[in-house]
């Protein structure tokens, strides 16, 4: 099962991986590189013991200093191998990003903003890898953990903006494909709608939709429909920080297997959300701003068809 950890407020963090990693499966990092920041990592490790080392199978390291640079690299037995140096660096400092980390037989393919970035040969067994570390100058919002399919039919896993369409194509099917839209830079106002048609998956823990605020961090209507326990989760994230949840609902209307539509209204002091034709719930704003509200995020369990503003 897919879970996220949305407001990491300490840096260095380990956590342990649930149920390890297996091909076909991503790690999906979701922060901001901080203004002043010199470098940064992220460790796919064995263990998290200190004394001594836990061998280190993927240590993913962006450098900030006089040549930028993203240095590759593991540790075994208390010994760095030989570096694997990138010279072209995708992080800006004071920039937010999104790291993907899709997991395949013999290689890491490493993703950052929807551009692949590089490649990583494994040396040390998959099977042996269980933790997950972050340290440095960087901010965290979001960890995700996304799992394979048991089916194994070939699969395209992309993000997708209207200038970047970027693709890996995989021999596993991941079911927790990754989708994100942008409006242009246009933002919504009182009146209009987005439409989201899509399919939920037959084996499908939770999906989410999020109407994010491009110059800041702030989500100003996050939903989390999570189909085994039929609830719908409706909150906003704020200076850093998420508010109360909301999950009242008439009733549950996402199924396995199942195609629907969503339409959210923009209304001056909230949001209506109809499911199938039928009204579902409204979202009083959080953020005054309406103006701020510029970007449509979609990701999880679901096949995309369309999205539409309008």
């Amino acid at each position: 099962e897919c879970w996220s950890l949305h407001n990491l407020h300490s840096i260095p963090f380990t956590g342990m991986i649930p149920g390890g990693l297996h091909p076909g499966e991503m790690v999906v990092i979701q922060g901001c590189v901080l203004n002043e920041s010199d470098r940064f990592q992220f460790d796919l490790t064995c263990g998290s013991s200190t004394k001594p080392r836990a061998d280190v199978a993927f240590h993913f390291n962006p450098r900030f200093r006089t040549s930028p640079c993203i240095i590759c690299n593991s540790l075994q037995r208390g010994s760095w191998g030989k570096e694997e140096k990138l010279e072209e660096m995708p992080f800006k400092q004071g920039a937010s990003f999104e790291t993907i980390i899709l997991v395949q037989e013999n290689i890491f393919k490493v993703a950052v903003n929807g551009a692949h970035v590089l490649e990583y040969k494994h040396r040390i067994p998959l099977e042996r890898v269980n933790t997950f570390s972050i340290s440095g100058k960087v901010q965290i919002h979001a960890i995700g953990y996304v799992p394979n399919s048991v089916s194994f039919i070939p699969f395209c896993w992309s993000v997708i903006d209207f200038k970047v369409r970027v693709s890996w194509e995989v021999t596993y099917k991941m079911p927790q494909s990754l989708h994100r839209q942008y409006f242009q830079n246009q933002a919504i106002c009182p009146g209009q709608h987005i439409t989201i048609k899509g399919k939920v998956h037959f084996f499908p823990p939770s999906f989410t939709v999020n109407l994010r605020c491009s110059q800041s961090e702030n989500i100003a209507l996050h939903l989390n429909a999570r189909i085994k326990s039929g609830v719908i989760i409706r909150n906003s994230f704020l200076s850093q920080s998420w508010g109360p949840e909301e999950l009242e609902l008439p009733c549950f209307p996402f199924a396995s297997g199942k195609y629907f539509e969503i339409i959210i209204l923009c209304q001056s002091h909230q949001f209506k959300i109809a499911v199938n034709g039928a009204h579902l719930l409204d979202y009083r704003h959080r953020v005054q701003d309406l103006t701020s509200i510029n970007q449509l995020e979609v990701m999880g369990d679901l096949e995309l068809q369309d999205i539409k503003l309008w």
